[in-house]
């Protein structure tokens, strides 16, 4: 018995050793690479870039141009729910309506209008879309995110 303690005390002091190494390493490499010139002018670089990315996309959002091709896809959403709705189509409207919501500058304002116009039916058919088209335009943003970024 008296083995086996004195093997697990070396065996604990062993790791105790090598932690305070790693950890001493760690250090050492960290000061090394905050020293480097090189290092704060890429770091600076980086920080420029993504202030330019995020000016570019501010300035995208704001193109008149896109925001009247928004609108227009946004009122021919709307005009095509409302008319398969009419027609008693209401997975095809709902399809429609929830691509306006992901459109619309103000979707709370439109779902208040939605919540006011549609049958109880179609608003909870509405509601239960949301997330699914949430998910969808993020994986759409990503994709785009990545084609932008791609130097190919």
């Amino acid at each position: 018995m008296p083995c086996v303690r004195t093997l697990l005390g070396l065996l604990a002091a062993l790791a105790a050793c090598g932690a305070v190494a790693f950890l001493g390493y760690c250090v050492y490499l960290d000061r090394k690479r905050r020293g480097d010139p090189a290092f704060k002018r890429r770091l600076r670089d980086k920080r420029r870039a993504e202030q330019r990315r995020a000016e570019a996309r501010a300035a995208q959002l704001w193109d008149p141009e896109k925001n009247e091709k928004w609108q227009q896809l946004f009122l021919q959403e709307v005009r095509m729910g409302e008319l398969w709705l009419s027609r008693g189509e209401h997975r095809m409207g709902v399809e429609h309506l929830s691509n306006a919501l992901l459109v619309c500058g103000q979707p709370e304002e439109l779902l208040k209008v939605f919540k006011h116009t549609l049958p109880p039916k179609v608003f909870e058919m509405l509601l239960h879309k949301i997330p699914l088209i949430c998910q969808q335009f993020e994986a759409d943003m990503n994709e785009q995110e990545y084609l932008e970024d791609d130097p190919d």
